[in-house]
């Protein structure tokens, strides 16, 4: 963003731009002065929103942050509304570059800590949840009467559990065993049952799946919390309703093992913790046109901070780095990982046109009204909380993170999905941007909501954490990045963000099904 010291209802993002963003509505006949002559605008421009800086032919680009967001269909003019219906994405030339373009590693920051929970096998945990691992939708009801069985008063006594999560969800059956789809499923389970933020859990099925209990369990290597004075008679790891003799003695011999585990999840306490054990996770969602100009480049500081301090930060959303990704193709640390991620861009294109759908149509009807035109343009914005240093690596869907630095998930641009994802690979601390309010959580992984403008976060007071916002109104995007940064470490030592205080997480758990319902 520029330096500009006049406080114009417009911002110019980048020198080559041919448009400007409005940082507050402005109304028809405003003057721009956005040049010696300036201009003005013809008509009422909303929050977020672009107006031509200058005159645009037929068919020339778009640009904004100094990239192509797509092509003018008509003749627009200075003060003109550029949005859908004078503009179309249109094809890209995009140089790849690979590896052209590696920075330096950020200077060092040291000594920065947290209060966390290192759990026996050493991996770091920001909350301290047990689990109810739900095979199978036909476990699902099963698995959440267990949950609500552990009310307040039930675990009054237990101070440093944060609650009982059932991580219950819609498939688990009709797919092929042992196909893409399934082993997708058991990798995100099993990302969640060995998840630092859960201190023990359950596996709860049905009996007939075909996502059977065993399979996860002996592909993934799981193993149960082990209870002093039950050696002989260990705590059981999987249940199954079949065998169990139906749902009412499932549930009641699920709530006494899980109340057996109570003592023992307890028994850990928070303890320093370098902020080099953070993986953090970032999404947007219910964007807008300056997501990408406050909220999004603020967690890109914040996640540059933590690389610098030894961290990992998650770029997901793979259709949402679509028209942006020779950006990032360019700072791979190695050639091989930037064609890793022009491989996933091309798989996401085979899909969608599998099922008659084009990924380039991807702007939703909230992000259109506020303010976003095209896949390009938001894919632009998105990837700017990737930050600006190296890109390390790129993962599957739900694959366990073990790099330091930034990195890219393989994941959709649905919110819950993309999340889910990156939190079974790891990620113990999330970010989530929105410009038209997303009210999201996700046990057991905390999650920090930044708005990007500020009349929403005023009207979402109770679901917002941090107000990006402030940048369109002076404050620098650096200063609102460290806020972030201060924020995630603080949240990662158990302070309460604005979504656990309304107890939302539990339905926003979402595996990815990427095969068909056979």
């Amino acid at each position: 963003m520029s330096t500009e010291t006049s406080f114009s209802p417009c911002l110019r993002l980048h020198a080559d731009d041919n448009i400007l963003v409005a940082r507050a509505e402005v109304s028809a006949g405003a003057s721009i002065p956005d040049s010696p002559q300036g201009f003005t605008t013809s008509e009422r421009i909303e929050l977020g929103h672009k107006v031509a800086s200058k005159p645009i032919s037929a068919g020339e680009p778009i640009r904004k942050y100094g990239q192509v967001i797509g092509f003018a269909i008509e003749s627009i003019q200075p003060g003109e509304w550029v949005h859908v219906h004078n503009v179309e994405p249109g094809d890209l030339d995009l140089d790849y570059a690979f590896s052209a373009d590696v920075p330096a590693p950020p200077d060092p920051i040291t000594g920065r800590t947290f209060r966390g929970y290192r759990r026996a096998d050493g991996r770091v945990g920001t909350r301290n949840y047990l689990g109810i691992v739900s095979t199978v939708n036909c476990s699902a009801t099963a698995s959440k009467y267990v949950a609500r069985a552990f009310d307040e008063g039930l675990l009054e006594d237990y101070p440093n559990i944060d609650g009982i999560v059932p991580l219950v969800h819609q498939g688990g059956c009709a797919m092929q065993f042992g196909g893409e789809d399934h082993q997708q499923l058991a990798r995100t389970l099993a990302g969640f049952a060995q998840h630092p933020n859960i201190g023990g859990y359950l596996v709860l099925g049905l009996g007939c799946e075909t996502g059977q209990g065993s399979f996860l369990v002996d592909s993934h290597g799981l193993v149960q919390l082990e209870v002093p004075g039950r050696a002989s008679d260990p705590i059981p790891l999987v249940m199954n309703i079949q065998d169990e003799g139906g749902m009412r003695k499932t549930v009641d011999r699920a709530v006494g093992v899980l109340t057996e585990m109570l003592p023992e999840i307890n028994a850990v306490e928070r303890t320093e913790i370098p902020v080099s054990e953070l993986i953090l996770g970032t999404e947007c969602g219910g964007s807008d046109g300056n997501s990408g100009v406050t909220a999004n480049p603020a967690v890109g500081v914040a996640s540059d901070m933590l690389v610098a301090a030894g961290a990992t930060s998650i770029l997901g959303e793979t259709p949402e780095i679509y028209g942006g990704e020779h950006l990032l193709t360019r700072r791979a640390s190695s050639p091989e990982v930037g064609e890793k991620l022009v491989a996933l861009i091309d798989w996401w294109k085979d899909y969608a046109a599998k099922f008659g759908a084009e990924i380039n149509n991807n702007p939703s009807v909230g992000n259109k009204k506020g303010g976003l035109t095209t896949i390009y343009e938001k894919s632009l914005g998105a990837i700017a909380k990737g930050g600006s240093t190296a890109l390390k690596e790129v993962y599957r869907y739900a694959e366990a993170v073990t790099a330091k630095g930034f990195v890219v998930m393989d994941t959709p641009g649905y919110d819950p999905a993309s999340i889910t994802g990156m939190v079974a690979g790891g990620a113990n601390v999330l970010v989530f941007t929105t410009g038209r309010g997303s009210c999201f959580g996700c046990k057991p992984v905390p999650c920090i909501k930044i708005s990007s403008n500020s009349p929403m976060f005023d009207r979402m007071s109770d679901d917002m954490d941090v107000n990006a916002g402030r940048i369109l109104e002076g404050a620098t995007v650096e200063e609102v990045g460290e806020e972030i940064f201060d924020e995630i470490v603080d949240v990662a030592s158990g302070k309460q963000t604005k979504s656990e205080a309304q107890g939302i997480g539990e339905e926003e758990f979402c595996p990815w099904s990427i095969g068909p319902v056979l």
